[in-house]
């Protein structure tokens, strides 16, 4: 105490009373409901979908059973309002089902993903009430949602997209070409970004919400793909595509806002997706190596062996706290725009480098179909690409750290 008078910091009192301190829960707690979610996805997920994910896999095609049930399971509106044929629930709960899905097809829980926190996010959050009931409930039953954002020569460099949207009288004519559309083949609706005015660059993109009954837009060359192969990743080509001036989405020369801001969001999204098939691949390693011998002992009693587990242990660990604090810090409405990176980052890194490891621990076998986790590390490569490369996580952080600093 005699020390802390010196330095001029006031010591500190002892209390007479016990002082009341408010406990808060870990990040990795969850309430029952979010918990009772969690276990009737993973159900789902295990008797649903995991006889059909080879299959799947092999013919590059969505199951028809398993995409109608999870729009039955209320998988594909989780955040809509009850009143529009949603679940009603939280952005949390959007994550712990695309985590769960991705333990055993992270195809399958890509297509939940992209209708939650890109199309429905952005029907939400800038739709006019006429718009989100004209498709949210489509949305949330029946219809498969496509975000058309990439052109062949505009990935990272989005906003240099050379897709056209020229005014005409109470109408807006489309034309030009999207690249790498996920889901485009099974959509039934289109959030097209094209450029009202070119001459402004960013300023003029624009977002317009697009029937695909709508005889000016096209599906064109599906993608073979190294994974996510059940997910159809494909051209679209818009054609003197029609749309009314009420099917523009915000504000004429907002579309970038939207689409940055979306993507924010969906980078948590891929993020709990990329958890999902880490440990996916980890849960499905596990039961075989505790059980093979060598040496006449189990490869697990190995202390090499015993470290790899460790490592890939803390490194599922210190992802799960990345995106479910992204995810919480998203729904309590508070700045989260460099977390939803860092756990988009840290998550496809991660899932790599545990979908690699668990192939080199399963040895011959881990290089075959006979188990998924081929499947998983085909999977994981595309976690560092979509929604924001890997370069792109880096400079977004850098420069939300730096930002404190001009």
């Amino acid at each position: 105490m005699h020390r802390l008078r010196t330095l001029g910091v006031a010591p500190v009192r002892r209390q007479t009373q016990a002082r009341v301190y408010s406990v808060r829960p870990a990040l990795t707690s969850f309430s029952e409901e979010e918990n009772l979610l969690r276990a009737e996805v993973a159900r789902f997920a295990d008797q649903v979908v995991r006889p059909k994910v080879r299959e799947m896999d092999e013919k590059a095609e969505y199951d028809a059973d398993v995409l109608r049930q999870c729009f039955e399971q209320g998988y594909m509106g989780i955040e809509t309002p009850g009143e529009l044929q949603g679940s009603g629930m939280s952005f949390v709960s959007s994550c712990i089902v695309i985590e769960e899905m991705a333990k055993v097809d992270p195809s399958v829980s890509l297509i939940i993903d992209i209708q939650n926190t890109l199309i429905n996010t952005a029907l939400r959050k800038w739709g006019t009430p006429e718009q989100q009931e004209q498709w949210l409930p489509k949305l949330a039953t029946d219809t498969v949602g496509s975000f058309a954002l990439s052109e062949w020569g505009s990935g990272s460099d989005a906003f240099s997209m050379k897709t056209t949207a020229v005014k005409g009288d109470g109408v807006y004519k489309l034309n030009g070409s999207k690249a790498w559309i996920s889901s485009s083949k099974h959509a039934g609706f289109f959030l097209v970004m094209a450029n009202v005015d070119p001459s402004q660059g960013y300023k003029g993109v624009t977002a317009f919400l697009v029937d695909a009954k709508n005889p000016g837009i096209k599906v064109g060359k599906e993608e073979d793909k190294l994974g996510m192969r059940a997910s159809s990743t494909c051209e679209v080509i818009l054609t003197d595509c029609i749309v009314s001036e009420k099917d523009v989405l915000g504000q004429v020369g907002k579309g970038y806002k939207i689409a940055i801001e979306s993507l924010n969001e969906g980078r948590i999204g891929i993020g709990a997706q990329m958890l999902g098939l880490a440990q996916g691949a980890f849960e499905q390693t596990l039961p075989y190596i505790t059980k093979r011998n060598q040496f006449g002992r189990p490869i697990t009693s190995f202390q090499g062996m015993q470290f790899d587990i460790a490592k890939l242990a803390t490194d599922i660990e210190a992802a799960k706290l990345l995106v479910y604090n992204a995810a919480r810090l998203r729904e309590e409405g508070k700045p989260f725009v460099q977390e939803a990176s860092i756990a988009k980052l840290y998550a496809s890194q991660m899932a790599e480098r545990v979908a690699t490891k668990c192939v080199e621990m399963m040895g011959g076998v881990g290089f075959t179909k006979e188990f998924p986790i081929e499947k998983f590390y085909r999977d994981c490569k595309i976690g560092q690409i979509y929604e924001g490369t890997t370069n792109i996580q880096y400079q977004t952080i850098a420069k939300s750290v730096l930002k404190a600093y001009e």
